[in-house]
Order: structure tokens, then C-alpha cells, then sequence
């Protein structure tokens, strides 16, 4: 179902797109003034705006502005009583997919309205098979979270700013400093890759910068280290939080003069070098700690980049696990097997500590190991995704009923749906393939509302 949000402040014209719109099987929501459309689309995920120009406080061009800023491929649709021309020349060149005078013509708005969706299913649909033809090394996604990181990946690349990823282990941190080396200038040189946290930290400096012959114990001929070998081109420092205090003074001290020199040697040696840094740590915590150097900090964190849980992207996970199997599947001559929409909805209300990488793991064990070429619910393991046994236990201990069990199901699985999406009820109801007002229902049997 596509989804439109009416931004005016008179309730009768609210009222009347809303009819139209609903006939033709939108899902509509509104907000009253400028402020208030704005924040309906940072908590909602819409296809198409209806605003309207002459508003109280915010006009509907000071919003255009604000909307295209944060959200360039979402249409949106100018309303006015008072359209002249040049107003609408003005629109459109903000950025405005088209202008409708008042009063409303119904089937323009119709037509008007079907074909900005549309279009913002075919912007969506590029910008996700863009994605998809990276391979291995894609960032899939598109969920706003994702969209955001994909945004800021596309806005810095091509400069030589420095950039400092974080996010949990196994949420894609690697997929976004190559999608950034990609990307940028220096995309025909290398991209060298350190993991902090796997090298002793002896040997550190010399992985980093490199030594001379009889440096130390085993240093039996000169060696360059990574700093020389992404000259021209990347260095992507993973784990930094790992690394020694002493070795972050030279990486520093490298970053602040643009020279490294090797261990055992004497010589400056220029490089030119864009470094990207990652790390699961929270780093402030580190520096006040005395764990992580608070200069070096704020070096790196020039552009922060996080990247979102799985938890907290669950939209993402059905084209996360299509592609998954795909590739699998590909990879070991199998026939192409497929979830169910019962199977894509348990990995769904899975917690996922382990992230994206925990979500692919998975899906490999169920692609092997599954009969078949169509994968069920029945198939995932009790408990799997962190801590969805738990959840399971609470349910069959409650006794009762079989009939009171599976009410006790359905209200968990809903409660779990509107949590994972911030209780947005068109997102939840889309996510279950059923009708709001069939959801509204629902939640109102079972006594569901939204705690704290």
C-alpha cells in the first residue's frame, strides 16, 4: 500500500484529499502545519507528500527546502489556493515533483498522486539494484537507517575527508569503508586494510609503518608498512579502539605531518594517504579511560558514520536474506530456494546480536540444510537470533487453552512487529500484510500500546 502524508492546515481540504485518496487505496496521514509534516516524515516512511504553500509560520516552500535537504528522492506534490506562476516556477525549482491549484481537481490528484509513487518505487528500486551490482561488497538495505548511511557514503567519498565508522560487530562497518574507497578519487589505488585488533601490539608499528633490516629479533630485511602501501590511496584502520596508546601517537603524529617513518630507520617518508577508521568501541568512554587518545580522536572523527544494528532495520531483512540465498545457492550449484513470508517474518522478530553477519551464517545453514526449495518457519531453530527461545518458553508455560496460546502468540508477534518498527502502524501493517484498521483491531483486543 502506498502511503501519502497531506501537510495543510485546513482540516476541510485535509479531509477531502483523504476520501479521494483512500478510494483509491492510499494510506494517508496528515499533519496540520509545516513543523508537523516535517516530523511525520522523519518518524514515517512515506511515497509522496501533498503540500500545501500558504501555511501559518512555515510556508510550504521554507518546507520544500527542509524536505529535499534530508530527503532528495521523496516527490512531493505543491498545493495552493493562491498558485501564480512564478510560484509555481519557484516550486519546481526546489525540487517539487509537481503543482496542483485549489480547488483540487479529484482525478489530476489521482493521476498526479499514482505517478509520484510510482516514481518513487522506480528511484528506489535503481538505487537498491545500484547496490545490488557490488556483489559480495554491497550495502542492501533500504530502510531509512540504511538510506541515511548510503546518503553520507555518497556525500563524502568523493573528498579526501577522514571518516570514523562505528556500529556492533558483524553490521556491515568493512561494506561502508570500501563503498567510500569506491567511490571516491582515489578509487584506482589501493585500499589497504588493517585490523587493529588481530595484530600483537609489538608488532604493531612495524605492520603500520614498517621497519629496517635488524630493526629487532627477526626483522631480517626491509619491509614498507601499510601506511607506504596505501600511498595515493586508502587505509582502513579496523578496530582502532584496540590499538596500543603508543602506536596511536604515531598514527597521529603520521596523520598530522603526512611522513611516516619505519622502525629502525631515521628517514621521514611522505605519504599521501586518506584514512578510514572503525571501531565497535565507544571511543569516548575509551578516552576518559585513558585507553584512547582524545587528539587522534578527534582526527578520525571528522565524518561519523554509524552503522545500525540489524535489530533495528528489520525491514532490510527480506532483501538481506533473498540476496544471501541467491548467492549461496549460486556458489554451490544448488537450485534457487526461497523463504516463506511466514519464514521472512520469524527472521524479522529476531533479536540478531550478531548482526548482519550472524543473519548471513544462518541463512547458509538453512539454504544447506533445508529440503526442499522452499524454506518455513518450521525450519528455523527454537531460539535462534538471540534469545527468541526465551519469548517461546513464556508462551508454552502460560498453559490455558489452545486457543489462548495462540492469542498469546498473536499479540507477542504484533508487539513484536510495532516495536521493531517505532510503532508505526502502516509500516506494521504492511510488514504483516494486512489492513490498518484490521491491525487497529488487533491491537485493541489484545490491549497493546506503546509502553513508556
Amino acid at each position: 500500500m502506498k502511503s501519502v502524508l497531506i501537510v495543510d492546515d485546513e482540516k476541510s481540504v485535509r479531509d477531502s484529499i483523504r476520501m479521494i485518496l483512500e478510494y483509491e487505496k492510499f494510506d494517508v496521514q496528515y499533519a496540520e502545519d509545516g513543523p508537523g509534516g516535517i516530523a511525520r516524515v522523519e518518524s514515517g516512511d512515506f511515497d509522496l507528500v501533498l503540500l500545501d504553500i500558504k501555511m501559518p509560520g512555515e510556508d510550504g516552500l521554507k518546507v520544500l527546502r527542509r524536505l529535499r535537504q534530508g530527503h532528495p528522492d521523496l516527490p512531493v506534490v505543491m498545493i495552493s489556493g493562491h498558485g501564480t506562476i512564478e510560484t509555481a516556477v519557484e516550486a519546481t525549482r526546489l525540487g517539487a515533483y509537481d503543482f496542483l491549484p485549489k480547488p483540487l481537481d479529484s482525478d489530476k490528484l489521482v493521476i498526479v498522486a499514482r505517478n509520484a509513487a510510482e516514481h518513487h518505487r522506480l528511484v528506489t528500486e535503481h538505487r537498491r539494484m545500484q547496490v545490488m551490482v557490488e556483489g559480495k561488497d554491497a550495502i542492501l538495505g533500504s530502510s531509512r537507517k540504511i538510506r541515511d548511511v548510503i546518503a553520507t557514503i555518497e556525500r563524502v567519498a568523493p573528498t579526501d575527508v577522514r571518516v570514523l565508522v562505528t556500529g556492533e560487530n558483524g553490521s556491515g562497518k568493512e561494506l561502508v569503508a570500501k563503498a567510500i574507497h569506491r567511490l571516491s578519487r582515489r578509487s584506482g589505488k589501493p585500499l589497504i586494510e588493517v585490523n587493529c585488533a588481530a595484530i600483537p601490539n609489538e608488532l604493531i608499528e612495524s605492520e603500520l609503518f614498517g621497519h629496517e633490516r635488524g630493526a629487532f629479533t627477526g626483522a631480517t630485511g626491509q619491509r614498507s608498512g601499510k601506511f607506504e602501501l596505501a600511498d595515493g590511496g586508502t587505509l582502513f584502520l579496523d578496530e582502532i579502539g584496540d590499538m596500543s596508546l603508543n602506536a596511536q601517537a604515531k598514527v597521529l603524529r603520521a596523520l598530522e605531518e603526512g611522513k611516516v617513518e619505519r622502525v629502525g630507520g631515521s628517514r621521514q617518508i611522505p605519504v599521501d594517504v586518506r584514512v578510514i577508521a572503525a571501531t565497535n568501541k565507544n571511543l569516548p568512554e575509551a578516552i576518559g579511560a585513558n585507553l584512547f587518545r582524545q587528539d587522534l580522536y578527534h582526527r578520525l572523527n571528522v565524518i561519523p558514520i554509524n552503522v545500525p544494528p540489524l535489530r533495528d532495520r528489520p525491514d532490510d531483512i527480506p532483501l538481506l536474506a533473498s540476496a544471501f540465498t541467491e548467492d549461496i545457492c549460486q556458489r554451490n550449484g544448488m537450485a534457487v530456494k526461497r523463504f516463506s513470508d511466514g519464514a521472512v517474518r520469524s527472521l524479522q522478530a529476531m533479536e540478531w546480536p550478531g548482526n548482519v553477519r550472524e543473519l548471513r551464517n544462518m541463512v547458509e545453514r538453512l539454504v544447506i540444510m533445508t529440503p526442499g526449495s522452499y524454506i518455513e518457519a518450521s525450519h528455523l531453530e527454537p531460539g535462534q537470533g538471540g534469545g527468541s527461545r526465551g519469548a517461546g518458553d513464556d508462551l508454552l508455560g502460560a498453559g490455558g487453552t489452545f486457543q489462548e496460546f495462540k492469542d498469546r502468540a498473536e499479540a507477542a508477534f504484533i508487539r513484536k512487529q510495532l516495536e521493531a518498527s517505532g510503532w508505526n502502524i502502516s509500516r506494521t501493517a504492511e510488514l504483516l500484510d494486512i489492513q490498518r484498521s484490521h491491525l487497529y483491531n488487533k491491537m485493541k483486543k489484545y490491549g497493546l500500546e506503546r509502553r513508556g
